[in-house]
């Protein structure tokens, strides 16, 4: 019998796999083994993840959600925070209800240090608004999606109500997890 457990990734049934907790270097990779193993994966569910220690991991990881059309939600008082914001956006539909909670904040350094977002390099916006117009976003909404998480201090976080990650893409309102 195929394994149910791939890293933070867990099947909970013949199409739904619940995501609950850091994603890191090893993340694509179990992954795709889950795919792989699982080929009738259809909903990833966010429950309660606190983002990723590896940026270019995550985003890659993104790309393989997208790239096998996988719905992501997120249940009644989920909590999506930093960089699994991007695998909620990786969803080739994406519902959630407004109890939802996703947590949007500037990166950070290895060693911790907060970056400043005016000396971010411009490779590094150009990485992440490409991924988000890769997502479904317009342009303009990747940008000033971009522009805001950069502006809110690492050691921070703002959070927002899934109504209000919606003004750049699209999401459906649920009133649970599935709906």
């Amino acid at each position: 019998m195929p394994s149910s457990d791939f890293g933070p990734f867990r099947v909970v049934s013949t199409t739904r796999v619940v995501l609950a907790g850091l994603t890191d270097s090893r993340s694509p990779a179990a992954f795709q083994e889950l795919l792989r193993q699982h080929p009738q994966i259809r909903i990833l569910e966010l429950r309660d993840c606190p983002g990723t220690v590896d940026d270019s991991a995550n985003l890659r990881l993104g790309r393989i959600i997208r790239r096998n059309g996988i719905r992501t939600t997120v249940p009644a008082n989920g909590s999506v925070r930093s960089g699994a914001i991007e695998l909620f956006l990786a969803g080739a539909e994406r519902s959630a209800p407004d109890s939802a909670r996703f947590v949007i904040h500037a990166w950070q350094s290895e060693g911790g240090a907060v970056r400043d977002f005016r000396a971010f390099s411009s490779s590094m916006s150009d990485t992440y608004t490409r991924y988000y117009r890769d997502m479904g976003m317009t342009e303009q909404a990747a940008q000033s999606f971009y522009r805001q998480t950069m502006a809110v201090p690492s050691g921070r976080g703002l959070s927002l109500k899934a109504s209000e990650l919606a003004r750049f893409v699209p999401i459906r309102a649920t009133l649970a997890a599935g709906t």
